[in-house]
């Protein structure tokens, strides 16, 4: 923070020094020249000078208006991000306090362009810089230069920075920066990467075409000019910038960095070639300095990322083994992560990729390996948190849920190239022994009561038979019974592995019913009380297990 805060006096040092000052005239006040030029002559520039000024203020009066931020940006021709929402499931309370408009991304959304037939090319109108030509170069030969760029350096950098508080670009201390709540810093993340283009590609870029007009005639005063009018909201932005990159880490952040770090490096070639010499130099090795410690933080909340999810402690058992918050979360979250593909294979490349995984991650992208890892840490994180469910049943329905999740997430998105076809197989092999983990727990002893094992033989006494096979249908009926009513309250969130399940459920308990029914119902038929023990016939069982994995509130 201390370094931060040496860096802030620089900047400041740089914008309150100047090209006036180096010229040898004060900032504060500029002395007339000398004994040698007559009265009348200084009366004379005095009058351009206050002309010039004049003029500078009325050029900009159509950007004084109630409509200020929409008539600045129909005045530039840019593709300005709209910023979408793409990312409304990054909600785990347990896991992130995630708030805001719930773009993570900051730049995953859709794109709003202005028509051309709407844009007007200038920002002081071009008879008004025709004007001001015309003082300048009387000025410029009369050795008046540095009085003109005062004038045209406090007037033009008060309208630039006018220009800057309407995109939303608020002129903060690193100290305010650290302090304000998330909810406001998001925003003020937002419109900062959207300021940074208009800013660059736009406000600044047509800045330095006036000066190119205005002070044809002198390139040196050009420079000079430009400089003084431009650097007060550079700075200004690039001081929030470096809050930012310094500030503390959190998970919720990461994809608003992102933004501003891919935003500052597009548009980092064109803000070095507004500026010439020394004013380059400055603001090259600032930015840069910036968009490296942006990529630090990037890392570092990846890496937060990381811990926050092996960290997560929350001990309540979803009712009806449902998926987890923390899965949507981090899947959600990873699946954003995707977008960003280009900048993080970059700032990702020397992350700490070793997983003790079998090799999956050999010959992936710096990118694909940082998903593997997070992806493995849930998973690690799912697996524990399943054994919260006492009902071994209940735990296999847990895991299919949330790795059927986690596998639709990553098929359905650039995760899928990421981690590749073989990743996914292994998952789905993974959902299916799961599958048969929750049919062996639920359903053995129910299948049981339909085996041959154990009864008496036929040729043996006909009383001890019927009373075996009146204690296995009536197991069989209070097992089968039991099960309906804990499983109909689970739930089983896709549509198809619910009825997957439902069907392999039918397939192997029908079957087996249909022919221990067949083989000994007319062994309890015709005596006292058969329809006790035989209650249902096998559609009645089809249309029960029909009810399974719906999610029912319980004596609903």
């Amino acid at each position: 923070m201390t370094r931060g805060r040496t860096r802030w006096r620089r900047r400041r040092s740089w914008w309150s020094g100047g090209i006036l000052r180096r010229r040898g005239i004060g900032w504060c006040s500029i002395r007339r020249r000398t004994r040698g030029i007559t009265w009348a002559l200084q009366a004379a520039m005095a009058r351009l000078e206050d002309e010039f000024r004049h003029l500078l203020a009325r050029g900009m009066s159509p950007l004084a208006g109630e409509d200020l931020h929409a008539s600045l940006l129909r005045r530039l021709s840019l593709t300005v991000p709209s910023f979408a929402s793409s990312a409304s499931d990054l909600d785990c309370p347990s896991f992130a306090s995630h708030t805001g408009d719930g773009d993570e991304s900051g730049g995953a959304g859709g794109r709003a362009s202005v028509s051309d037939e709407e844009i007007s090319p200038y920002l002081i109108s071009p008879d008004t810089v025709g004007a001001l030509r015309g003082i300048a170069d009387v000025m410029l030969r009369a050795g008046y230069g540095p009085e003109l760029c005062q004038v045209y350096g406090e007037m033009r950098r008060d309208t630039l920075m006018e220009c800057l508080a309407v995109l939303g670009v608020d002129k903060m201390s690193l100290e305010e920066v650290q302090r304000v709540e998330w909810g406001v810093l998001d925003g003020k993340m937002k419109k900062w990467i959207q300021a940074l283009k208009v800013v660059v590609r736009g406000l600044l870029a047509e800045e330095r075409r006036i000066c190119n007009q205005i002070f044809a005639a002198d390139a040196e005063a050009e420079e000079d000019c430009f400089t003084e009018a431009a650097k007060g909201c550079i700075l200004q932005l690039l001081n929030f910038g470096d809050a930012i990159a310094i500030g503390k880490r959190s998970s919720e952040k990461l994809f608003r960095i992102l933004g501003m770090y891919e935003a500052l490096d597009e548009v980092l070639p064109e803000l070095e070639g507004l500026f010439s010499g020394d004013a380059r130099d400055f603001i090259k090795e600032e930015a840069v300095g910036i968009l490296m410690r942006l990529g630090d933080a990037v890392r570092g909340t990846v890496a937060e990322f990381a811990n926050a999810i092996q960290g997560e402690t929350s001990r309540r058992a979803l009712p009806g083994g449902e998926i987890h918050p923390l899965t949507r979360y981090v899947m959600n979250y990873v699946r954003l992560l995707a977008d960003y593909s280009r900048s993080l294979n970059q700032l990702l490349e020397d992350w700490d990729t070793e997983l003790e995984n079998g090799g999956d991650n050999v010959n992936m992208t710096p990118l694909g390996q940082c998903v593997l890892i997070l992806i493995t840490h849930l998973q690690a994180k799912i697996e524990e948190k399943s054994k919260l469910y006492e009902d071994e049943a209940l735990q296999n329905i847990f895991l299919m849920n949330n790795l059927l999740y986690i596998v639709q997430k990553v098929k359905d998105s650039e995760l899928k190239t990421l981690l590749g076809d073989n990743w996914i197989r292994q998952r789905r092999g993974q959902i299916r022994r799961y599958s048969t983990g929750y049919l062996r727990s639920s359903w053995t002893r129910v299948l049981a009561c339909l085996r041959d094992d154990g009864l008496p033989q036929t040729m043996g006494s006909s009383s001890a038979l019927k009373a075996s096979l009146k204690e296995r249908f009536k197991n069989f009926n209070l097992a089968f019974e039991e099960l309906y009513k804990t499983q109909t309250t689970w739930k089983v969130v896709d549509p198809q592995l619910r009825e997957e399940l439902k069907i392999s459920i039918s397939e192997k308990v029908l079957p087996a019913y249909r022919s221990f029914v067949g083989r000994f119902r007319g062994q309890l038929e015709g005596g006292r009380n058969s329809a006790r023990y035989i209650k249902y016939n096998p559609e009645d069982l089809e249309n029960q297990v029909s009810d399974f994995f719906e999610g029912r509130r319980p004596n609903a």
